[in-house]
């Protein structure tokens, strides 16, 4: 059987780096699809023909796969490596006044809405699974309740503005999805704790890991943007500026690791100020235009890795014709789960958040699911119930950045009021 040597960083990362741009040039020469959801359609079918070749006796390129896949982490490659430059990209151009026009809906979403959504898929996959013959402890359901419930803002927010969504409802979504994944991660850890340690904390010490993780994540990224903000200020020159910007995204977020605080909270309130205190009073024009340009490219690019990566991680999954059906019976319930969620949250505050009207489609179509989903659910213990649940991960990620992802725009447009003015979006 073929299989990949064992490669060092460097070339694991040329090969993956090669591979992404490869894909993301077919996709615009010859598919057309937004690049970030383009490059995992054209990864997926990549790997489905890798295990069709398989199927017929031709292991060698399936087998090259794997062997190149179980020389990468995945979780670590984007919780330690992309993630904290994905989220202050995306934080950077958040306008602080739009979240603070729509903190309710903002707040309530990704508080309120994350935990409620968590529990309904895990009750709902706890009575769905065994009839398909899979038994899975509470506390397995809780957990893949809490990695698949926040949202991912990549893919669905380029559609959106193309196809000239309410400003309203990007901000919603842009802001809950930037403020839930972090939350999301800390429920997540939290009850990876009590699978691995059989105790059930008390309410005392949920509420402290809260505090410290979350609400210290969130300081501390405060602390870091004003640190930040002053070594803008006190130089002109976009050379030095954009370095520092990496440096204090990639140092902040180790540091923030190391003391066990909310690395992605951190992240996205450094971006926010950055991107909003930071760009206005601590930046000339030229360097302005050179830090865009500079995590616009950071962006775009470590999307499409991810994406990619997301696409040929499907060879590792063995799906049965059970877990099939269960994989798209949970697409439904996740969807549910999100219908609820944002039917709730629009219907009891409907006065207060000044969305159009129709929001609630949107929102409830716009809650993909990506990366951060699949990165938690490679750290849950190796086994059977890990197996069932990466399969059903796959299944809604898939789903949520391929079908809701193309679709959106459509969605989006069917709730724009033809007189909807420009002073309803200020």
């Amino acid at each position: 059987m073929a299989s990949a040597t064992s490669l060092s960083l460097l070339e694991i990362s040329a090969v993956f780096l090669s591979i992404t741009a490869l894909l993301a040039y077919v996709n615009h020469r010859f598919v057309g699809l937004p690049t970030t959801i383009g490059v995992m359609v054209i990864s997926i079918l990549l790997s489905i023909v890798a295990i069709f070749l398989g199927f017929l006796g031709f292991d060698q390129l399936i087998d090259y796969e794997v062997s190149l896949l179980n020389q990468l982490d995945f979780t670590e490659v984007l919780l330690d490596g992309m993630l904290s430059m994905l989220l202050f990209a995306g934080a950077l151009h958040v306008n602080i006044a739009d979240l603070k026009r729509y903190k309710l809906p903002i707040g309530v979403l990704a508080g309120i809405g994350t935990i409620v959504s968590a529990a309904l898929i895990a009750i709902a996959l706890y009575f769905m699974l065994p009839l398909f013959g899979f038994d899975l402890p509470f506390i397995w359901c809780l957990l893949f309740g809490a990695l698949i419930s926040p949202t991912d803002p990549i893919a669905v927010m380029g559609i959106l503005a193309s196809a000239g969504a309410p400003k309203s409802i990007e901000t919603v979504i842009a802001g809950e999805s930037l403020f839930n994944d972090g939350l999301g991660v800390v429920i997540f850890v939290l009850l990876l704790g009590i699978l691995s340690s059989g105790d059930i904390p008390t309410a005392n010490y949920i509420a402290h890991t809260f505090a410290v993780e979350a609400g210290g994540g969130i300081i501390f990224g405060l602390i870091l943007g004003a640190i930040l903000y002053y070594l803008l200020k006190s130089i002109d020159s976009y050379q030095e500026e954009v370095l520092l910007t990496l440096a204090g995204v990639l140092g902040g977020y180790a540091l923030a690791s190391h003391w066990h605080l909310s690395g992605p909270l951190a992240m996205v309130m450094m971006g926010l100020m950055v991107g909003n205190h930071g760009r206005e009073l601590a930046m000339s024009d030229k360097t302005r235009h050179y830090i865009d340009l500079f995590w616009e490219l950071i962006d775009e690019i470590l999307n499409a890795i991810l994406f990619v990566l997301i696409g040929l991680e499907i060879v590792v999954i063995a799906y049965s014709g059970n877990l099939f059906i269960a994989g798209a019976l949970t697409i439904v319930i996740a969807l549910l789960a999100r219908f609820i969620v944002v039917g709730m949250t629009t219907k009891t505050l409907s006065r207060q958040l000044n969305l159009p009207k129709g929001a609630w489609k949107v929102l409830t179509w716009g809650g993909l699911r990506g990366g951060i989903s699949v990165a938690l659910v490679l750290q849950l213990p190796t086994g059977s119930e890990r197996d069932i649940l990466l399969a059903l991960t796959y299944a809604v990620v898939v789903f949520s950045i391929l079908v809701q992802g193309l679709s959106v725009g459509k969605v989006a447009r069917s709730i724009r009021p033809p007189s909807e003015s420009i002073a309803s979006e200020s």
